[in-house]
């Protein structure tokens, strides 16, 4: 029986949010966002019907703002954005961004603005999912504008906002859009004294990890608002203090970094470059991927249906490890896309793609991981042959360098085919050696070592982190004794784990799946107590019901939750039962 990962009164219309996005992307394009949905950028998706404040009336903030220059000056672009002449929605020029499968050609500036106050940002637009916002969330998008359409927005500054970055992008795969006009009113932030700052210096790396470079540099003289950090000539993130991290990067990989201030007169000139290697991956070949001998996993859930919505920094430290939920298929066999669900993102007040990776980030500072889970009950990834396992692979990869992603999990609840999903992994892992693995398999998929999944984790195992069953929606299955037990009970946990052990899996690749609440599955709802009966049992021996495992497993890897909003609506009680006690594991 299939999990059930969407119980609850909302599932109808979480799951109808996801369905319009699909249907929507199939109408326009059979590119990456089929199944993706609309991306992080698009946090407020609310389509403006009113006029936006004509020119004429309200001074524009914007430098360039029609790209009249002929260039690209007083904007930060992709490598892929352009000038062109044609199309233009007036004057002689427009922005011509052309979008790739990993590039959303992103055209970005940084405009001085007053605390407490109100601002309108328009702009026109063509294209397929074009987007146009700024840096506090705001925004506003098109998906299939066939000719010039206009976007507008409008957002408040906070008491101590004083720069704010206004962008226009397009989305991964949707090819060519174009802007042009684009207007930024409200009273203009002070302090520029009509000079650009000047030239940062002693730009330094401070540290590395596997997907993220941090780095500091010394302010210039004259009065600066904020700076740029760019990567490889791109801007990559904005700070405004003298140090900032750069995430999503990909593992044992250099990069060249260069920084520049702003103010209310405009961007001054770019540091000297410096460059920093991020360090190679841990993890993987059963290993511990930077993760305790014991671990507490839980789904974070990238969508809403009655489970408390949190952002990826509100998860409690207890937990070590936290899969994304779920990066889902696109119209190429074997490709996965993610992107945050628009009715999340306007539930946490705006959540942005650089929030959550900055998330990820801040995760790994606080010692946890994050990866992608792929699936969910109803996910439909297909990989069946070696061109959509390499399909799997890089798309996986590729997600996992822009995201900053410290790995990947696998709940195909449909089925695996374990010849070519080992083939995709173990390609996923050679491009990124020592990455975090997981499963989610059923519990019917791990009866014995012939069924698919229990077939998979053995081919992958000198390169599999953790296999979590899922111990929920199940009724009752049979034990590595031959005997028949209930869900729901310590015998049921320890009997049906000893299958994996017993199996051919080391102990410390396995860890045991529960519901957090009674309202995250159909059934299986275990007392987050019996679950450190059960971990108790098959480490020690001590605590067991009346299973009694052959063998003790004192290297057991840990247990997962569905999921951690789940948890989060129980007052965290599984988090606060079932983590204090692995670590009182041998």
């Amino acid at each position: 029986m299939p999990a059930v990962r969407y119980l609850s009164g909302q599932k109808s219309v979480a799951w109808s949010h996801r369905l319009i996005a699909v249907i929507a992307a199939a109408a326009t394009t059979a590119g990456l966002l089929a199944l993706a949905g609309p991306p992080a950028a698009a946090q407020t998706k609310t389509a403006h019907t009113e006029a936006a404040h004509t020119k004429a009336a309200q001074t524009n903030l914007l430098t360039n703002p029609g790209f009249e220059a002929g260039n690209l000056s007083g904007w930060t672009c992709s490598s892929l954005d352009s000038v062109v002449s044609s199309p233009a929605h007036s004057g002689s020029y427009a922005l011509a961004g052309a979008a790739s499968n990993s590039d959303d050609a992103q055209c970005s500036q940084t405009v001085s603005v007053q605390p407490s106050s109100n601002y309108t940002l328009s702009g026109w637009v063509e294209g397929a999912y074009v987007y146009l916002g700024e840096s506090g969330g705001s925004d506003n998008w098109t998906p299939s504008a066939t000719s010039w359409q206009q976007l507008t927005t409008s957002f408040s500054t906070t008491a101590s906002t004083t720069s704010v970055t206004i962008y226009v992008h397009g989305w991964y795969g949707q090819g060519t859009y174009y802007a042009d006009d684009l207007s930024l009113t409200g009273p203009g932030g002070g302090g520029g004294g009509g000079t650009p700052p000047g030239a940062p210096t002693g730009l330094a790396v401070t540290g590395t990890t596997s997907s993220s470079v941090s780095l500091s540099w010394t302010a210039p003289s004259g009065t600066v608002s904020g700076y740029n950090v760019y990567e490889n000539g791109s801007q990559a993130t904005t700070s405004t203090g003298t140090s900032a991290t750069v995430t999503g990067l990909a593992a044992s990989t250099t990069y060249t970094f260069t920084v520049a201030a702003y103010n209310s007169a405009g961007t001054g000139s770019q540091s000297g470059s410096v460059s920093g290697t991020t360090q190679k991956s841990s993890g993987g070949g059963g290993g511990s991927g930077g993760l305790p001998a014991h671990v507490l996993m839980g789904y974070w859930q990238d969508f809403t249906n009655g489970a408390e919505p949190l952002t990826l920094a509100d998860v409690p430290t207890s937990y070590n490890l936290v899969a994304v939920a779920f990066g889902t298929a696109t119209g190429t066999a074997g490709q996965v896309a993610f992107s945050i669900d628009p009715t999340l993102a306007s539930d946490l007040g705006g959540y942005t793609q650089q929030q959550f990776t900055s998330d990820i980030a801040t995760m790994n500072a606080r010692g946890q991981k994050v990866i992608l889970s792929v699936g969910g009950q109803n996910g439909t990834v297909s990989v069946d042959d070696s061109a959509s396992a390499s399909e799997f692979a890089s798309s996986v990869y590729s997600l996992i360098q822009q995201w900053g992603f410290n790995g990947v999990d696998i709940d195909l609840e449909n089925g695996v085919n374990p010849t070519y999903m080992a083939q995709a992994l173990e390609q996923l892992s050679s491009d990124d050696p020592g990455l975090i693995i997981t499963l989610a398999p059923q519990t019917i998929d791990m009866q014995s070592t012939g069924d698919d999944y229990f077939a998979l984790a053995l081919d992958i195992k000198s390169i599999l982190t953790m296999v979590n069953i899922q111990f929920y929606n199940s009724g009752t299955m049979l034990g590595c004794d031959g005997n028949v037990y209930a869900e729901a009970t310590e015998n049921f946990m320890t009997a049906l784990t000893c299958i994996e052990m017993e199996g051919g899996l080391s102990p410390s690749q396995v860890g045991l799946g529960l519901p957090a609440s009674s309202s995250a599955a159909g059934s299986g709802y275990t007392s987050p107590s019996v679950v450190d009966d059960a971990l108790d049992c098959l480490a020690t021996g001590s605590s067991c019901g009346s299973f009694v495992p052959p063998s003790t497993y004192p290297s057991i890897r840990g247990a997962m939750t569905w999921s951690i909003n789940w948890d989060a609506s129980n007052g965290y009680n599984f988090a606060n039962t079932v983590g204090p006690h692995l670590s009182s594991l041998p």
